[in-house]
């Protein structure tokens, strides 16, 4: 109102000077806010409704890459001795060596964490190192609690020689070459859908407490797939490993999480640690709900794929068609599995195609 009454008086020099000055202060305000806040939060709804990360618009000026930068980094999966986990690592290691060496990949070597505490048959087959499970009766059945030990042994034991680390599963099958997702101490993850720290801020108040700020730093992840630099998984895994156990211990917590317990202790492990991830939704696709391959890099087949003849799908039921993982717990899927009728995504036609690739092209694959 001050400024309105004497502005008829104020000279030229004076208001140039002024809007200078307010230039100035919010260009500041602007760019003290763009570096504190950083990148993780930073996600748009895509035409879905989904999360998608820009890594061009909102990638943090002091964090990208130069261009034609190659960061390598170190394929790690954690497995059992069980011959529904090593089927599943042959098909996901033929992808590897498939695509590894392509324009635009980015990775560098590859490591199985068989956490069974005894070599398997599949030793000279696949780069693997062996470290103990957890004590009898710690994981409570919950066999993914060894994932976070089994990374804690590896981290302490093995030589790597990437700074960067893609922690995957073995259900993952890499469909186009994987550059570093990473930047620095922004490791990159793929957002779940059914990760939700808000909708838990009660049960996760018992493991990230208050002055670490709202749940919502917590971000909506689990720990796979996650590229991430060595050194800061090194600071990270033990606390994982620790509320992983902690979480499991605690009837109410294991009752609200279940069996994505684990995937929460990994976001709260890495939040207690200050670090949020880089959201990307083109991480990776999930049949039969993600349809189209596009530019995503993985695909995981974790959910069973089932569809009548029409293409039709009926998921809950068993379909005349279907293909999922868990029909074959005691032995490998046979060669040459029966493509799905016609309208099926493209997603599901994929998966198929390149199982049946890779079982013709292993050697003893039903052995």
């Amino acid at each position: 109102m001050i400024v309105r009454k004497n502005m008829g008086r104020a000279s030229p020099l004076v208001l140039v000077t002024l809007v200078l000055g307010f230039c100035f202060a919010t260009y500041n305000l602007v760019t003290m806010i763009m570096h504190n806040r950083a990148i993780s939060k930073w996600v748009e709804d895509d035409a879905n409704g989904g999360i998608f990360f820009d890594p061009v618009i909102k990638m943090p000026e002091n964090v990208r890459k130069p261009k034609n930068a190659r960061l390598p980094f170190h394929v790690a999966v954690t497995a059992t001795d069980a011959t529904y986990s090593q089927w599943q690592c042959r098909i996901m290691y033929y992808w590897y060596k498939k695509k590894k060496d392509l324009p635009g990949s980015d990775m560098g070597g590859f490591t199985r964490i068989l956490h069974s505490g005894s070599p398997d048959n599949f030793m000279d087959e696949i780069p693997t190192i062996v470290v103990d499970p957890l004590p009898e009766g710690l994981d409570r059945g919950y066999i993914v609690l060894n994932r976070p030990w089994a990374f804690v042994q590896w981290l302490e034991k093995a030589t790597i020689e990437e700074d960067y680390i893609l922690m995957a599963e073995p259900d993952h099958i890499f469909i186009n070459p994987l550059p570093n997702l990473a930047s620095g101490g922004f490791p990159a993850a793929f957002p779940f859908f059914y990760i939700k720290p808000a909708d838990y801020e009660k049960v996760l108040r018992k493991f990230f407490p208050e002055e670490m700020g709202p749940v919502t730093n917590i971000d909506p992840i689990g720990n796979s797939p996650v590229i991430i630099m060595k050194d800061l998984l090194k600071k990270i895994a033990p606390t994982w490993m620790n509320v992983s156990l902690k979480m499991k211990d605690d009837p109410e917590t294991d009752e609200a999480f279940g069996w994505v317990l684990e995937m929460y202790a990994y976001a709260v492990g890495s939040a207690l640690h200050g670090v949020q991830h880089i959201l990307r939704k083109d991480f990776m696709l999930q049949p039969p709900w993600d349809f189209e391959i596009g530019k995503k890099f993985i695909i995981h087949y974790t959910y069973g794929c089932d569809y009548n003849m029409k293409g039709e799908l009926m998921y809950g039921e068993i379909g005349e068609w279907r293909f999922d993982k868990r029909s074959f717990l005691r032995g490998p899927p046979p060669r040459n599995l029966s493509l799905p009728p016609p309208g099926v995504p493209e997603s599901v036609v994929t998966l198929v195609k390149m199982v049946n690739e890779a079982t013709a092209n292993i050697p003893n694959w039903e052995a």
